[in-house]
């Protein structure tokens, strides 16, 4: 376990903290991950606490940042986007973070992740067709700094949920 003095150097010296969750914030984020449509009273009830109790937490999560937006869960293949790949990525003279950044804008992608390794950055993106996709590995490979990529194909999603608690 961290002690106190050590979290409290790491949130100023790197802007970031955990915010500490409690039995009845892991009741609510669990029926909004479910349904975010709920109203509060609905909400409540599932959760057997009262409206306030639900408005003021998750007023609390998304101030914190614990949530972040709400949203629809798509499936992607009804969509059209048949061809989901990861790729590989390293970049070279210390530019990781300039090239990720230019890449997360890219209209495809998903996640672009910096990974340890014998690469630098893992991307996840999502394609209609095998032509969107030869463009895109063209767009990045041209990309200054990036040395080279690694593009898998996904042939079968087992899973592909971040709804986590």
């Amino acid at each position: 376990m961290l002690n106190k003095r050590y979290v409290n150097w790491m949130i100023v010296q790197y802007g970031w903290r955990v915010m500490h969750l409690d039995e009845t914030d892991i009741k609510i984020l669990k029926v909004l991950i479910l349904d975010a449509r709920l109203s509060s009273r609905q909400i409540a009830k599932q959760c057997g606490i009262s409206i306030g109790t639900v408005l003021s937490r998750i007023k609390r999560m998304e101030n914190e940042g614990v949530i972040r937006g709400y949203s629809a869960l798509l499936d992607h293949e009804k969509l059209g986007y048949e061809l989901t790949v990861i790729s590989e990525m390293t970049v070279s003279k210390g530019r990781l973070l300039e090239v990720e950044n230019e890449i997360a804008r890219l209209p495809n992608v998903c996640c672009v992740y910096d990974v340890t390794g014998l690469i630098d950055a893992i991307i996840i993106a999502k394609f209609k067709n095998r032509e969107e996709l030869g463009k895109f590995t063209k767009r990045l490979l041209a990309i200054p700094f990036v040395e080279r990529t690694n593009t898998h194909v996904v042939l079968t999603s087992i899973k592909e949920d971040f709804r986590l608690i």
